[in-house]
């Protein structure tokens, strides 16, 4: 039996009237980009957003503009035309201090010809010249304006009394569902994990494909794409599931685009710092996190950097070369990247590398299963006993240097923690210790004790007795 669906409500408007103050507000956090030059948002940004109670999704989408339908802003009407479609209720915010223009009338009109109910938010309503607007707002002919300042939190409580009639018997099916689930829990850890979404952020420069990756694996024009670069700019996270081809499973996962990263010195533009910084923050959230290549331009020095950024950040790296049906010599660019790889990022050598492509489809189920089990090395906690079995033999195999003549040693090794795995390391005189030595055990742990493409911590901890003996 499938379970109930939590409420989506999309927020609608022309540009700048305040959609995603009002998204982050709703949500509790600054997950949109804000700005105050029009057209910051272009792709639909879902988040879970909570009124006294009233649980739903809440959808921020591209500003209204009025273009032609090929031009970038006209497909961005598309997708926020498209957000309504199973969309339980829709938010519609005009400039209450601009009053209303002619594009608010034209929206209104779309809306009245939906059949998905409508609140009308008179943004920006602080003051008298506010409540003036927000009164002319009823020409909508939607309905009461609810008059309203995302930006100061005021009118919170009036949108609560405009969406309760219109999805508050939802959201309550929803939150009773979601409490019997709960009820329910109570699986091992492992167990419990493998039903959890995979966070997966798809990362890169700008036009290597990330968006028209993620359409294909939805089956949908679900992101915005074209030939301009650097489209995207919010950090999208999008829940799917997957099949698996092999066993026929379905698994839960959380797609993440992000921005294009360029090289640092390139990026002047205050709204592009803002979605590299996005980006960044994804990066932070993911799990696993899938580099992905232009199969056209091959692996560059930026590309490097951005590997190294995931692997600073401890999370599972993999990388797929997208545009495989155009690539020239397919066989020597792979294995040119796969050496390049392994020869600048030495501290994980063998990550994943896939050849993959966005159009046909190819490779992407391998990339997903394969992503799936970097998460479960990533998450792998290993048993006491094996870790020190291993530990003895790599000191008996290769003893520590005695630099000086000075004995180190090296007592015994304990995981700390995991998701990126953690390893403490206590033994004495460890301040003379090589970092070659270092790297031995780091490599070690890596290649014996399964995790061969994982980023590994290790610290290394004297005795806190110092009159302890050698």
């Amino acid at each position: 039996m499938s379970l109930p669906k939590k409420p989506e409500v999309v927020i609608i408007g022309r540009p700048n009237v305040g959609k995603s103050t009002l998204f982050n507000r709703l949500v509790g956090k600054k997950l949109a980009l804000v700005d105050d030059q029009p057209g910051v948002t272009r792709d639909r940004r879902m988040g879970d957003a909570v009124i006294a109670g009233l649980h739903f999704t809440v959808v921020d989408t591209a500003g209204w503009e009025d273009e032609d339908e090929l031009s970038l802003p006209g497909r961005m009407r598309k997708q926020t035309e498209a957000s309504l479609a199973g969309a339980d209720a829709a938010i519609f915010v005009v400039d209450a201090r601009a009053g209303l223009t002619p594009l608010d009338e034209e929206i209104a009109r779309y809306l009245r010809e939906q059949d998905v109910p409508v609140v009308v938010v008179a943004n920006k309503a602080e003051g008298a010249a506010g409540e003036s607007g927000a009164m002319e707002a009823y020409a909508l002919g939607l309905g009461e304006p609810l008059a309203m300042s995302a930006e100061h939190g005021e009118g919170i409580a009036d949108l609560f009394g405009g969406l309760w009639p219109i999805i508050g018997a939802k959201a309550q099916a929803w939150e009773a569902a979601q409490d019997a689930l709960r009820a329910e829990m109570g699986a091992p850890e492992g167990e419990e994990r493998h039903h959890v979404p995979l966070k997966l952020a798809i990362v890169g420069r700008p036009n290597a494909g990330k968006s028209t990756l993620i359409n294909r694996l939805l089956g949908e024009e679900r992101l915005l794409t074209g030939p301009e670069a650097g489209i995207t700019r919010d950090s999208i996270a999008i829940d799917w599931q997957w099949t698996d081809p092999k066993s026929g499973k379905t698994r839960d996962v959380r797609l993440i685009d992000t921005a294009g990263m360029r090289k640092k010195r390139n990026v002047t533009e205050k709204l592009e710092k803002l979605s590299v910084a996005d980006a960044r923050r994804a990066v932070d959230f993911a799990e696993v996190v899938v580099l992905l290549l232009d199969a056209t331009q091959g692996l560059e020095h930026q590309d490097l950097k951005i590997a190294s950024l995931v692997l600073e950040e401890g999370r599972a790296l993999m990388v797929a070369i997208n545009k495989w049906d155009v690539a020239e010599d397919a066989s020597k660019l792979f294995n040119g990247i796969r050496a390049a790889l392994d020869d600048g990022l030495a501290q994980v050598r063998g990550l994943p590398l896939f050849a993959v492509s966005a159009k046909t489809g190819k490779g992407l189920d391998q990339m997903i299963g394969a992503a799936f089990e970097l998460r479960e090395a990533w998450s792998k906690r290993v048993p006491t006993a094996a870790l020190n079995r291993w530990f003895d033999d790599a000191l008996e195999a290769n003893p520590p240097p005695a630099p000086g003549g000075k004995r180190i040693k090296l007592r015994y090794i304990t995981q700390a923690g995991t998701r990126p795995p953690r390893f403490v390391i206590f033994g004495t005189r460890l301040d003379l210790l090589p970092k070659s030595y270092e790297r031995y055990l780091v490599n070690g742990i890596r290649a014996k004790l399964g995790f061969e493409a994982v980023p590994v911590r290790v610290t290394l901890k004297t005795n806190k007795n110092p009159y302890a003996k050698d």
